[in-house]
């Protein structure tokens, strides 16, 4: 992100972005029970069809959706494989490992294995707790990589000077597809609904309530989390962040025989076990929707067996495009920019539909202006995203993991 924003320009675009989905978020949970009718809207696509009507739905709200939860699950294949790679060369000796070990397309179906077998629980309730260990394990690797960089201290010869690409539209690309990766970092509005939907609600005490409650904590602790690991980790290493492996593989590359094993294989194991159970939550929108599919054609309950070989099917059909577009950097800046109405335009759109606030009001004009903004922004960033996976497949080619 940085390297093609610059540290200024860097820390500011995160931080338009928190507030911005912090915002979008607020809508949405209050526009999760209808004051008029009652209802409890449980899912992204169903409040957005309730609101602008199914063709819409189908045509505006579906693909991105979809896309989002498959696109997610791809690139968490990518994180548990190439850390489970990572994970292995720590516990066999670092840097002085002799063993053969299992290539990146192996490490990728063995996380895949894992992630399908755990996916086979029904539904949000039951993953409760691995919904829990997974924000354990994410504070837990978040703190552990941005302390050991800011205590190793800066690399010597670090530059913190923006990447010079060969010509502009590399340029403007680039940093196109850096605000994609942002609001990949804040991905997760098609899953609000879902997790409110579990909690009781009613008239004296509405889910909205305890719902903006936890919602105020889990950002306060991701803030905590996600700024520090941002700004320390580019701080300590500038430019020579590898641009696909992320702040683990820079602390193995350039401390891993200053930092203690244990600390590293900790920190790996964590980022594992959070990617698995990141795989379940991020993927329950899809399985919901191909479950709720079959349903209503057959007029009858999804049986057990087809519902898991749904969930293998999808989580198979992952694998093969992890290992087809392994280059994370990129592909993460794709789903983000195809991602951006969900998270920041859609929301507005829908509380001016549902709440109708008066025309020409300060709440009309912003979110009239962050819905329009977040759609053009959406455009540029997918046409970027999509310019700069090709253009990365072609340098680094396809089907080659590393």
């Amino acid at each position: 992100m940085y390297l093609s924003l610059s540290r200024t320009w860097g820390i500011i675009s995160l931080t338009v972005a928190f507030i911005w989905q912090l915002y979008t978020l607020r809508l949405l949970v209050k526009l999760h029970e209808s004051t008029e009718t009652g209802m409890r809207y449980s899912r992204y696509l169903q409040i957005f069809i309730a609101t602008f009507g199914e063709k819409m739905g189908k045509i505006f709200a579906l693909f991105p959706i979809m896309y989002l939860s498959g696109g997610t699950c791809v690139a968490l294949i990518i994180v548990g494989g190439s850390t489970s790679k990572l994970f292995f060369q720590i516990v066999c000796g670092g840097h002085g490992c002799s063993a053969k070990p299992l290539a990146s397309v192996e490490w990728y179906l063995v996380f895949t294995c894992a992630a399908v077998v755990l996916s086979q629980l029904p539904n949000l309730n039951s993953i409760a707790g691995v919904s829990l260990v997974g924000a354990i394990t994410a504070i837990g690797y978040c703190t552990i990589m941005w302390f050991v960089s800011v205590t190793e201290g800066r690399l010597d010869g670090v530059s913190y000077d923006r990447v010079k690409p060969e010509s502009n539209i590399v340029w403007i690309f680039g940093i196109l597809n850096a605000f994609g990766i942002i609001a990949f970092a804040f991905r997760g509005h098609n899953l609000t609904l879902e997790i409110q939907a579990t909690m009781p609600s009613s008239e004296t005490k509405p889910s909205h309530i305890p719902m903006w409650r936890g919602v105020q904590v889990a950002y306060v602790i991701v803030a905590v989390c996600l700024f520090p690991l941002a700004i320390g980790g580019y701080w300590a290493y500038g430019r020579k962040i590898p641009e696909n492996g992320g702040m683990l593989t820079a602390i193995y590359a350039y401390h891993g025989r200053d930092t203690s094993p244990a600390v590293l294989g900790l920190t790996s194991l964590l980022v594992i076990v959070n990617a698995v159970s990141s795989f379940q939550i991020y993927g329950m929108p899809m399985f919901d929707h191909m479950e709720s599919k079959y349903t209503s054609r057959k007029n009858m309950p999804c049986p057990w067996w087809l519902r898991a070989v749904f969930r293998v099917m999808f989580g198979y059909g992952c694998f093969f495009v992890a290992v087809a577009i392994p280059f994370l950097g990129s592909f993460a800046g794709l789903i983000g920019g195809i991602a951006v109405p969900v998270t920041f335009a859609y929301p507005c759109f829908m509380w001016i539909k549902i709440k109708k606030p008066k025309k020409y009001s300060i709440m009309w004009w912003i979110n009239w202006g962050l819905g329009v903004s977040g759609m053009l922004l959406g455009v540029l960033l997918t046409a970027a995203g999509i310019y700069v996976v090709i253009d990365t497949g072609i340098q680094v080619s396809f089907f080659k993991p590393n």
